[in-house]
């Protein structure tokens, strides 16, 4: 081992006296010199006493810093996954409290997903490393203590638009008070108010997501296109504010392509409104295989094949949220719907899979198969979907509680209103 100077020699006399002393009464003992502690070279003085090591150790060794960031990551969306990844990059390590179903309905009425499914959305994510269930709304005295001791957390971390108690204090007064807070900057253009309204807006004039079952046949791509946009701008909908950019891609992406031997495994579809179920079947597909590439139609391909009200979500909102998954290396932006030849030796995928639940049964319909060609060539695999989650389904919960939703996103747009007008700029993201 390598040693700068002799300076650990005189913080191991000032730090351990009683040791440093023993080990110059022994050298007397033997005859030798102190100057040795000043002048004999490190290695030298190390083969007799190895275990003075601790001391280099002991100071060049660097603490890892925990960091911790709660919410309640309901229809949780790219701009959680942004907040989770700036909040990881002022530490280590990345611990996540995810707030109960319970506080949720008492702070700001009931969740749109159960504990189980946020959990799933959160630990899915590639930047976290710990996840704290039924974590509390408020960051009390007892739990700040608790995150400090049991969890050995450095800092709490939150975004730079404020949360208020229903007092109207500040929820992270504590955490400033005690100097172990961190500000990130909100991601614009996305909330999970914003998508709600989405969703409520399409529920307007019997246009609601329904069941895929029905789905335009593909083969009408100019009508629908036509169609979709002449009914948005009449009924007012509500248009995604994403200004998407390269270095956001580039944030949320490995970076890193397959190995020369690398076994791919591809799965496409829309991945609307990123959900637990997309999380689980991500998970499946990448144990069949050592680098998962996902295909993430277009939007016009959405609309083709499940109505013109879909997809919720954009092709880019769509796909930061899947790059943001940990079982994910890769994506293709805008991917064919049908899977070519061409396409399986460009990208060498060893195997094309699908999941047994999806939102439309459009695969098979006017005769046109876009597993073809993979099953001609017997890489194509059906993978049980672990949970029947849908988008749809989401989507139909947030309807069949129409009154509720409208009431709160009422309140909360116009907070968010607020925020907008008053927001300064914030450096860093």
């Amino acid at each position: 081992m390598d040693f700068e100077s002799n300076n650990w020699v005189w913080e191991g006399m000032y730090y351990y006296p009683r040791l440093f002393g023993g080990i110059m009464l022994t050298a007397a003992l033997l005859g030798l010199s102190t100057s040795y502690f000043g002048g004999i070279s490190v290695p030298t003085l190390l083969y007799p006493f190895p275990y003075l090591s601790i001391f280099y150790k002991k100071k060049h060794e660097k603490k890892r810093i925990r960091v911790y960031m709660d919410g309640c990551f309901d229809l949780m969306h790219y701009g959680h996954a942004n907040a989770l990844r700036q909040a990881k990059a002022l530490g280590d390590e990345l611990v996540v409290g995810v707030v109960s179903d319970e506080e949720i309905i008492a702070t700001k009425g009931p969740p749109v997903l159960c504990m189980e499914e946020r959990l799933a959305l959160v630990s899915g994510l590639k930047w976290v490393d710990e996840v704290i269930s039924s974590a509390p709304y408020a960051i009390t005295e007892d739990f700040m203590n608790r995150l400090f001791n049991e969890y050995k957390i450095d800092y709490i971390i939150h975004g730079d638009d404020p949360c208020l108690l229903p007092d109207g204090t500040d929820a992270y007064a504590l955490a400033k008070k005690a100097g172990r807070y961190k500000q990130i900057k909100r991601t614009e253009g996305v909330s999970s108010t914003d998508i709600v309204g989405r969703i409520l807006s399409a529920s307007k004039s019997g246009d609601s997501p329904q069941d895929c079952s029905n789905s335009t046949p593909v083969g009408k791509a100019d009508d629908i296109k036509n169609k979709f946009g002449a009914e948005k701008q009449a009924k007012g909908g509500q248009i995604s504010h994403f200004l998407p950019t390269s270095r956001r891609i580039v944030q949320f992406s490995n970076g890193k392509g397959p190995a020369p031997n690398s076994r791919v495994v591809y799965i496409d579809g829309a991945f609307d409104l990123f959900h637990a179920g997309h999380v689980e079947i991500l998970r499946s597909a990448r144990q069949h295989g050592d680098f998962l590439l996902v295909g993430i139609y277009p939007d016009q391909t959405v609309s083709e094949l499940r109505g013109h009200q879909y997809p919720l979500m954009n092709l880019y909102e769509r796909s930061l949220g899947v790059l943001a998954c940990r079982y994910v290396d890769e994506v293709i932006i805008g991917a064919p719907w049908e899977v070519t030849q061409d396409m399986i030796t460009t990208f060498n995928i060893s195997l094309v899979v699908h999941g047994t639940v999806s939102e439309s049964n459009s695969s098979t319909e006017g005769g046109q198969d876009p597993y073809a060609v993979p099953k001609s060539m017997g890489i194509f695999q059906v993978v049980e979907s672990p949970k029947d989650i849908t988008t749809s389904s989401v989507a139909q919960r947030i309807i069949a509680n129409h009154e509720i939703y409208v009431k709160r996103n009422t309140k909360k747009a116009a907070s968010e209103k607020k925020y907008y007008a008053e927001r300064k700029y914030v450096s860093g993201d």
